[in-house]
């Protein structure tokens, strides 16, 4: 997925700074398995987890 739209991640949050707190924690998590794992990606851990929120609330739509 390319740059979710913010406005539709938001929709979702009380606030923009719980949406903020989420990315942090996932991208950690992120960082961390890859580290592990010895993974090498193009894709920084933040991109990632915007990506993996996105996707997870279409899901639930």
């Amino acid at each position: 997925m390319l740059n979710p739209n913010i406005g539709k991640l938001i929709q979702n949050y009380d606030n923009r700074y719980r949406l903020v707190i989420d990315v942090a924690h996932s991208a950690r998590e992120i960082a961390k398995t890859m580290e592990e794992e010895g993974d090498l990606s193009t894709k920084k851990p933040v991109s990632l987890a915007i990506d993996s929120l996105a996707n997870g609330l279409e899901k639930q739509e």
